[in-house]
């Protein structure tokens, strides 16, 4: 600390509480600890031309270099906390903007908040303007403030990355619109990870069943080799009880055609542990995301589960649930 500006903090505490006649007080300021200042990301604008006849809110970055993106999934938190961590990380990023130029950048960068839906408590202590369905610039702020709420936007292909953030029923309408949309091994990501509801994923799987189209059959192939490379269990049913009675059969029929019949009693008879299996790990992944700890008897109430609703009903619970134990409830 230089001297002078000692002496203009050492003025500032002696003097303040006698200038006011006690009305305020110096206080030196603590050290803030930023260890997390890290956004999820950036939307670097390259064409802004391109964005104009887009789906908002892509137009609304048409006039920036690019703009600060906060992405809240199903399950996160969407307190004042996260949002005060997201302003400070964008003025951050904005003080590495200006710091990176010279002269310094004037410009202010803007804030893409996206998340589910918007929080009751932002309409309490912010001005919210719509923009267009699902998009809100929040006031007042000298910079662009926009919340996207991913359950009220529009399901359209351009905006696939915002309504991955999506929860709910609002979650499971998206699955089930965007599957037809995309490659084989998005949708198995998307299957795998995104917490849609039981049945909906088993919808979703249902709809790549046999077809006498070569192509969806080839899709469904790729799909089912898949889904038994990622699940071990799954695989485990399919080698001890697929394999085995299609042999068994083949000896009569012959081993082609026994052999696929084997695979699909295999499939048929380990599906049910493979659903069973993976909405439990689905509920799992909820409960740990939104930092609800599982007890010992809890764990043991989800294994012992065997029913596909329940592990369902359960899923959907813990999206909103306060403890663990009341989204099994």
């Amino acid at each position: 600390m230089g001297k002078l500006d000692r002496f203009a903090k050492e003025t500032f505490a002696e003097e303040t509480s006698r200038v006011t006649g006690g009305a305020a007080a110096w206080e030196d300021a603590p050290e803030v600890r930023l260890e997390r200042v890290q956004a999820d990301g950036y939307l670097r604008v390259l064409r802004p031309e391109g964005l104009a006849f887009l789906a908002a809110p892509w137009p609304e970055v048409r006039a920036h270099e690019e703009a600060l993106v906060e992405l809240k999934l199903a399950g996160d938190h969407v307190d004042v906390r996260e949002v005060k961590r997201a302003l400070l990380r964008r003025q951050a990023r904005e003080v590495e903007r200006v710091e990176a130029r010279e002269p310094p950048w004037m410009g202010e960068e803007p804030l893409w908040f996206v998340a589910p839906h918007v929080p009751s408590w932002l309409h309490g202590v912010r001005v919210l303007e719509p923009v267009a369905a699902g998009c809100y610039r929040v006031g007042p702020a000298a910079f662009q403030f926009l919340w996207i709420a991913a359950n009220e936007l529009p399901l359209r292909d351009e905006l696939v990355p915002f309504l991955v953030a999506r929860s709910g029923r609002a979650l499971d309408e998206f699955a089930r619109w965007v599957a037809p949309r995309r490659e084989v091994e998005w949708v198995l990501s998307m299957i795998q990870y995104m917490p849609m509801s039981a049945w909906t994923r088993e919808d979703l799987k249902r709809r790549f069943g046999r077809s006498d189209d070569p192509e969806i059959e080839a899709r469904r192939q790729e799909i089912l080799q898949t889904l038994l490379a990622d699940s071990p269990e799954v695989k485990e049913q399919f080698i001890e009880q697929g394999i085995e009675q299609g042999i068994e059969q083949g000896i009569e029929q012959g081993i082609k055609k026994g052999i696929e019949q084997g695979i699909e009693q295999g499939i048929e008879q380990g599906q049910q542990q493979g659903r069973l299996t993976e909405a439990r790990a689905a509920l799992r992944r909820v409960l740990a995301r939104r930092g609800l700890a599982l007890s010992a008897a809890l764990e043991a109430q989800i294994d012992g589960c065997s029913e596909l609703a329940t592990l369902g009903r359960w899923h959907d619970q813990a999206v909103t649930a306060a403890s663990a134990q009341e989204a099994l409830a």
